[in-house]
């Protein structure tokens, strides 16, 4: 292979591993994720067994979760108080981004 041609493979591979990134590497990267929501909806969003439902198949609207964040729902305690609204809102587009994402 000429060294043309192995520059040309190795941008490409590159640039495809930086665009690989998933959106759930943003969430779950997220220090306020994961303090406040991995205990209960898992280290990677997927959700826990007796514990939160799943991020990643979320049909929620940006709206409807930074609500359910914001106010609680169910056994989901309310973060209003405990979060900034930037906060909150930084974390619904997360999980909105997550679930929009088609999963393998």
């Amino acid at each position: 292979m000429n060294s043309r041609l192995r520059l040309v493979v190795a941008a490409f591979f590159l640039t495809a591993s930086l665009f690989a990134q998933s959106p759930a590497t943003s969430l779950t990267s997220d220090s306020i994720y994961d303090k406040n929501c991995a205990k209960c909806h898992g280290k990677t969003a997927e959700g826990r067994h007796f514990g939160g439902p799943s991020l990643v198949t979320s049909k929620l609207s940006a709206d409807e979760t930074k609500a359910i964040i914001t106010n609680g729902k169910g056994r989901m305690p309310k973060y209003a108080g405990k979060l900034t609204d930037e906060q909150i809102t930084a974390l619904a587009a997360e999980i909105k981004a997550l679930s929009a994402t088609p999963q393998k």
